[in-house]
């Protein structure tokens, strides 16, 4: 086979009878759910009254605008994003501390890891919070800042950052992401270092190339490909796991959820809309990765 001609299509695969049935079961406990609410609870189902937090019609600006939910996904997309970016620093340095020769780079490394990995989120969420961005920001001047300044009152800054009077609250969630994510990506990132072959290491290092060079130009080229396919999940991780912020009052997608929950009282609504756009935008990135993905694996042959 010629190397410019692309592989067979893979063969599509039919429905089988025990697939059938695995929907039948599926769609039994939809219905089974949908009569339990509907009877035994005797709830009433109103979905206009919570579309309606998704956009709302601005009358001083003539215009429909995002309201409650949108703007809290939008928060929690930006979370996703600047939390990756920090994370994968922080990653990228702590992994390469892990494979060092320097013991004491390889000590704090191990201990980051093992001290993030083995406390729940929650609680590391509550201490990073309480304990260490409210005694940071105000010593670095976050809490002065004035919302109405040029520099943070404008439509980029707000783009970037949401809105510039919850920038301290803001920041605190994407350092608290990604100082808990970056735990687990400092371990992908080991690990693609040490899948490159020890020959590798030797090769570059006969040539008279420094530490520094040997990693830039022969090993990490080496290890993204390998980092970059698990590296992309844990972006669709930090998504979902963005939900937790809301107990230090981010105002993300699932604390804005809980708001129109308590004052539409329609629970089932709120939550079933909600558990559908966190459905809808880690798809759509997994789908994303994956043309990434492929076209990468083309792209090499």
């Amino acid at each position: 086979m010629d190397r410019n001609t692309p592989p067979p299509a893979a063969p599509r695969k039919s429905l089988t009878v025990s697939d059938y049935v695995i929907f039948g079961i599926v769609a039994a406990v939809v219905v089974y759910a949908g009569y339990q609410v509907n009877d035994v609870l005797v709830y009433r189902w109103d979905w206009s009254r919570v579309l309606s937090f998704l956009i709302r019609w601005d009358p001083e600006r003539q215009e429909y605008v995002s309201n409650l939910l949108l703007t809290g996904l939008f928060t929690t997309l930006r979370l996703a994003i600047w939390g990756t970016v920090f994370a994968t620093i922080i990653g990228i340095v702590m992994g390469y501390w892990r494979t060092c020769e320097n013991l004491t780079l390889r000590i704090i490394s191990r201990a980051y890891v093992e001290l993030i990995r083995n406390i729940p989120p929650l609680v590391f969420i509550f201490i990073f919070f309480f304990f260490i961005s409210s005694q940071l920001f105000p010593a670095l001047g976050l809490e002065d800042i004035d919302p109405e300044n040029p520099v943070v009152n404008n439509s980029v800054f707000t783009f970037l950052f949401g809105q510039p009077a919850l920038l301290s609250n803001f920041l605190a969630g994407v350092l608290c992401l990604a100082m808990f994510e970056g735990a687990y990506i400092t371990e992908i990132v080991r690990a693609g270092i040490q899948s490159v072959a020890k020959g590798q290491w030797e090769a570059a290092r006969a040539i008279g190339l420094s530490p520094f060079n040997v990693l830039r130009d022969v090993i990490m080229p080496q290890a993204l490909r390998k980092i970059l396919p698990p590296l992309a999940g844990q972006f669709i991780t930090l998504i979902k796991d963005s939900a937790i912020v809301s107990l230090i009052s981010i105002q993300e997608l699932t604390f804005m959820a809980t708001e129109v929950a308590a004052t539409t009282t329609k629970v089932f609504e709120t939550w079933i809309l909600v558990g559908a756009m966190y459905f809808v935008l880690c798809y759509s990135f997994a789908l994303l990765f994956d043309w990434l993905e492929h076209r990468t694996t083309r792209t090499r042959r």
